[in-house]
């Protein structure tokens, strides 16, 4: 698998696509982990205020991401559409820096950075349209090396971001970093990145905008992604309760935090590349489903946990469970469109907004019927049943295809 990448590096346009989904992630690692403290501790932000904001945000940029996804498919030109997004960033960034207002925080979180984030949606259909016509096991390698490359940036950025301003007032010139990273990612992609080829324009009436969402929300498409969206809201259930259950439950620490999410983030990395290889003899759904087990048996271990050496032995389980559900899900969702690359993959951020819709609400019913430990059980659980569904599904189609 990792010569299959090697190989497919040398495909020009890969290369940029791998170093801009670097950078697509360098920016995201620089803001992310310190959004909250800018927007509410510096800011002055209500925390209902920020809520209902990062919930409107996510709204907007799973229609952004759904809608230049159909445009892309309709003109095939990624570098262009790309590019356009990440302006959007370099913008969107660099306001909160260097208007640091409420006024300015609101506009960029609620409108320059989810159309920013739709280049997720674009990268990963720029891949997917190199990988059509590439062998099956280099094809796997791409999107196995393009999530790897935004696990890299999650694994080194957030700690180098913190050391740069340990000390500092503010973490406000995290943005002006995300910019900067922004800036890098415009100008390689609209200078390097070569034209990929549109879709077939046989495709006629598929590719018109109502028929698009249509073919996303078709009950043999919609259903599947329910279930990924399930099982994937265990890795934001598991986001929000280990540092509860860390620092409540089990009497921890937040350095213990910090050294887990670490070693975790690492492993994943490393982990990522060993289900890439064990896909070679599995179907994605198979594939899944094993991952899907092993995640659920973390979950539950987690919610039994009673002392921090509990949680920190938890670490390989969960690197390698979670390892499967940020990436095999990323090509069952995109085959299940196969011949719409752009489409395809805009299923990706389709299933994060539904998976943090999913999460919230578990995790507001767990929270008031039982504690973080119970929470984290109940998030075990929901995977479960996005696992049954998902079972039921596949082992549906496998009959109505039987002559």
């Amino acid at each position: 698998m990792t010569s299959s990448l090697f190989s497919a590096m040398r495909n020009p346009s890969i290369r940029v696509s791998m170093l801009a989904i670097f950078l697509f992630g360098f920016a995201g690692a620089a803001t992310s982990p310190y959004q909250s403290v800018v927007g509410i501790n510096e800011l002055g932000l209500s925390d209902g205020l920020y809520s209902l904001l990062i919930l409107a945000a996510a709204t907007v940029n799973v229609i952004v991401s759904v809608s230049i996804g159909i445009l892309a498919d309709r003109i095939g030109n990624y570098r262009v559409l790309m590019s356009n997004a990440i302006l959007f960033g370099v913008v969107g960034y660099g306001i909160v820096y260097v208007l640091p207002y409420q006024s300015s925080f609101l506009v960029s979180v609620l409108l320059f950075l989810p159309i920013y984030g739709a280049v997720y949606t674009l990268l990963f259909a720029n891949v997917r349209s190199v990988a059509r016509r590439m062998s099956g096991q280099d094809a796997g390698a791409l999107t196995t090396g393009a999530r790897a490359a935004i696990s890299l940036a999650w694994v080194l950025v957030p700690g180098l971001v913190g050391f740069a301003l340990a000390g500092g007032d503010s973490m406000l010139p995290a943005y002006l970093l995300a910019s900067l990273g922004c800036s890098a990612n415009l100008l390689l992609v609209f200078f390097s990145l070569p034209n990929e080829r549109g879709v077939d324009p046989g495709l006629g009436k598929r590719l018109s905008y109502w028929t698009s969402f249509g073919e996303i929300l078709a009950p043999r498409i919609f259903a599947r992604v329910v279930a990924v969206a399930m099982i994937t809201s265990t890795l934001h259930i598991n986001a929000a309760v280990l540092p509860l259950i860390m620092t409540n439950a089990v009497s921890g620490s937040v350095t213990d935090i910090g050294i887990i999410a670490g070693v975790v983030a690492f492993l994943e990395v490393v982990f990522i590349f060993v289900w890439a290889r064990i896909q070679v003899s599995l179907l994605p759904a198979k594939a899944l489903a094993l991952g899907t087990v092993i995640y659920i048996g973390y979950m539950v271990l987690l919610g039994l946990s009673s002392a921090p050496w509990h949680i920190y032995a938890l670490t390989l389980i969960s690197a390698f469970g979670a390892a499967a559900l940020i990436t095999i899900p990323i090509t069952y969702l995109q085959e299940l469109i196969a011949d719409r690359p752009g489409l395809g993959s805009s299923l990706i951020s389709v299933n994060i907004f539904m998976s943090g819709g999913l999460c919230a609400a578990l995790f507001a019913l767990g929270t008031r019927i039982s504690d973080y430990s119970g929470t984290a059980l109940l998030g075990g659980l929901g995977g479960l049943a996005g696992l049954g569904l998902l079972l039921l599904l596949e082992g549906g189609n496998r009959k109505a295809t039987t002559p």
